[in-house]
């Protein structure tokens, strides 16, 4: 009986300790080092573009994901999708390069 008491009490603080944790924030949305990534690399729209729900992650283009998708469907000269599949879209970061380099070249 003591035994049992004792796994008890044991899966009770095991339940515990682990709702007590506080989580580590998920950060893979952001690029390490957007310049050396492979041109053949895929970057998603959170990767691209600021997001109302983490207004401080560092992002490469300076719109909101509205005016992102209106130049996808618009701009001939903006970078086009990648569809992998589903609901899943990325673009090329030499695309998104080239793109930023015509940008700055333009003005």
């Amino acid at each position: 009986m003591t035994e049992q008491k004792n796994t008890q009490t044991h899966k009770r603080h095991i339940a515990v300790t682990a709702a007590s944790r506080p989580f580590a924030p998920r950060s893979a949305a952001a690029i390490p080092n957007f310049d050396e990534l492979p041109d053949s690399a895929l970057l998603r729209q959170s990767q691209l573009v600021r997001h109302p729900k983490h207004p401080i992650r560092p992002v490469l283009l300076p719109f909101s994901a509205a005016t992102f998708w209106r130049r996808v469907r618009n701009d001939p000269d903006f970078p086009q999708p990648v569809n992998l599949g589903g609901r899943i879209t990325a673009w090329r970061a030499g695309d998104v390069r080239a793109w930023i380099a015509a940008q700055e070249g333009g003005m």
